[in-house]
């Protein structure tokens, strides 16, 4: 089923609540990733239970979708695979074109992973309300976002894409019933949200009072480093503190990560059980320059199994390569004030102004070197400076989260492999097995994947296999099949021609995993019904 563009009725002001208007840039309240192209402010604010439409100051004039996306294919082809180069032919009307607009149209045709996102959120492959019934939202390049969108099948999914060509989709939750339809719910129960993946977001810019290589939206490897550890602290807890198996990492494309835990148990909490879990992680709070983090001795095994896992990384990846403290300033706010003894404190302050520009590492060193030679007061405790001296660490490495993403079944959250609008990198799954190798700067773009196509080399091949990329080397995607003719030759697709390749395939794997569990459980649940069930009789003897 297609979707037609609402249009707003010109007697009101206000738009279908459906077809939201924003501001570039913003999402339903906030959207960190989001291309920040300005705007007019909006003058005013309608709001109901399910979103917010922005009414803009001055009118903005009529887009018809139809003229916007005039002479673009859509789907005459499967789009699967092709073994010709992608020469994106120069326009005609330069005016009229958009170079990235084309190169996302080119992107959707032959590169999405149409087959392995239908399963990730069907969790079969046969259609079932778990994809039926979900909310998909579309950020069309006109500023306007489609909520409510839903499909019954896959092939139609890629359609509408295809034709609207979003620059953005977002996942929301299962309802139960068709989103589409629920306007004839409107004052009814029968329309709620029932089921979606617990998502985690950690962004970048809340580290931004630790981290000093980058800040804003500007990244490097030294800062990734915080989403490295963060990873690895949520990861384990989630896995061994709450039996999750299937946790799903993906980079957001500019300055954070997104997690999906998709176990079955995960997907159908309700909203108290996930601001609970969220609680559970919530141990840096409160506004930078302040004690930051207040928790109960003796520490929670999840927080001591934290401090274990981050000590290493706390040393190298913030001490000595961020350096936080190497200011008098930062040392004092970030160090010093959580001292909790004011003699050593004032004994550290007179080292380090006596020594300026001492490194980060050197300082915390110089606090239990103070505290060994007695310049402290009578009144110290060594258990008091080991808390903070914990308290400290958990500030700097521990995982920062946006609680808010974790808390609500109905929070949209941007799907995997779309490409941000920003930086023109592909939104990635990220291999917890690699994680210390994945490089943010370094993931597929828009435009390489284009030319990486283009000088691929390998051609096709027989029996299962898949030539290697040409190093730099031009020419379609039509070579030679090794001249095996009574050996069948298999198509490669695009994707596999491309840089993109480790990535869907650890999709793959990881949907495969997941579909695997959920039909096992089926089985499971059908022999239960059917009562064909072994039944085990422990031994009664003593």
């Amino acid at each position: 089923m297609e979707v037609e563009p609402p249009v707003a009725a010109p007697s009101s002001p206000l738009v279908d609540e459906d077809f939201v208007m924003v501001e570039a840039g913003e999402a339903q309240g906030a959207a960190k990733d989001a291309n920040p192209a300005a705007g007019p402010p909006p003058a005013q604010v309608a709001a109901d239970e399910d979103m917010v439409v922005e009414i803009q100051q001055e009118k903005r004039p009529e887009i018809k979708l139809e003229d916007l996306f005039d002479g673009m294919d859509s789907d005459d082809d499967d789009f699967q695979s092709s073994s010709n180069p992608l020469n994106v032919k120069e326009p005609v009307e330069e005016e009229a074109y958009d170079p990235s607009f084309e190169l996302l149209r080119i992107y959707y045709q032959r590169f999405f992973p149409w087959r392995y996102m239908f399963q990730w959120l069907n969790h079969s492959p046969v259609p079932t309300n778990d994809f039926k019934h979900r909310e998909f939202s579309l950020w069309l390049h006109n500023d306007a976002v489609m909520r409510y969108q839903s499909y019954t099948t896959s092939d139609l999914f890629r359609k509408d894409v295809l034709r609207l060509m979003p620059r953005r989709i977002e996942i929301g939750p299962v309802y139960t019933a068709d989103p589409r339809d629920r306007k004839t719910f409107r004052n009814s129960t029968a329309f709620v949200p029932m089921a979606k993946e617990l998502c985690f977001d950690i962004d970048l810019t809340d580290y931004d009072d630790i981290r000093t290589c980058c800040d804003k939206a500007n990244i490097c490897n030294k800062c990734w480093r915080f989403t490295t550890m963060a990873i690895k602290v949520l990861d384990t807890a989630l896995r061994e503190d709450f039996g999750y198996h299937h946790i799903l990492w993906v980079y957001s494309g500019r300055r954070g990560v997104h997690a999906w835990v998709c176990d079955k148990q995960a997907r159908t909490l309700q909203d108290h059980q996930r601001k609970a879990i969220a609680s559970y992680f919530e141990v840096v709070s409160g506004k930078a320059g302040g004690k930051r983090v207040n928790i109960r001795r003796p520490l929670h095994p999840h927080l001591s199994r934290s401090i274990d896992l981050l000590k290493e990384h706390f040393q190298h990846d913030v001490l000595e390569t961020q350096d936080p403290w190497a200011s008098p300033e930062k040392a004092d706010a970030l160090l010093l004030q959580h001292i909790p003894d004011p003699d050593l404190r004032e004994a550290l302050r007179k080292k380090w102004d006596a020594s300026p520009g001492r490194p980060s590492s050197s300082k915390w060193a110089d606090i239990d070197a103070l505290a060994q030679t007695g310049a402290v007061g009578a009144a110290f405790d060594p258990k008091d400076l080991l808390d903070a001296k914990q308290d400290i660490l958990l500030e700097h490495a521990y995982p920062r989260l946006d609680i808010a993403v974790s808390q609500k079944l109905n929070h949209l959250l941007k799907s995997p492999f779309v490409i941000h609008p920003g930086t023109g990198r592909v939104c990635v799954p990220i291999d917890r097995d690699n994680l210390d190798g994945f490089d943010p700067l370094n993931v597929p773009t828009l435009q390489g994947l284009v030319r990486e196509v283009d000088a691929w080399g390998g051609g096709e091949t027989t029996d299962g296999g898949v030539a290697g990329a040409a190093d730099g080397g031009a020419g379609g995607g039509d070579g030679g099949g090794g001249g095996a003719s009574s050996q069948e030759v298999k198509h490669v697709q695009d994707w596999e021609k491309t840089s993109l390749k480790p990535y869907i395939e650890y999709f793959r794997s990881f949907v495969t995993a997941l579909m695997k569990e959920e039909r096992e459980a089926a089985v499971k649940r059908e022999r239960v019904e059917d009562g064909d069930v072994e039944v085990k009789v422990e031994s009664l003897d003593f």
